[in-house]
């Protein structure tokens, strides 16, 4: 994958959990994928970074019960 494909295909995702999620601010959410995004920077499997980040973050974003937890990051 072109880098700037994967960047649109995280992009994507942002737009995508952010129509899913509109409990989260769309700020929280972005700072969640490109936290996430930046975990697997390195890999050189790039091809399934935007699934993988998607992945992630939805489970992020759901925490344990359900509902939205902000970042586990300093």
């Amino acid at each position: 994958m072109k880098p700037e494909d994967e960047k649109r295909a995280v992009e994507k995702v942002v737009d995508e959990l952010v129509e899913r999620h509109p409990e989260v601010s769309p700020d929280e959410i972005k700072e969640v994928v490109d936290e996430e995004y930046a975990a697997l920077d390195g890999n050189p499997v790039r091809d399934f970074i935007p699934p993988l980040v998607e992945h992630a973050a939805k489970q992020r974003l759901r925490g344990e019960n359900g509902e939205a937890v902000s970042s586990p990051h300093p």
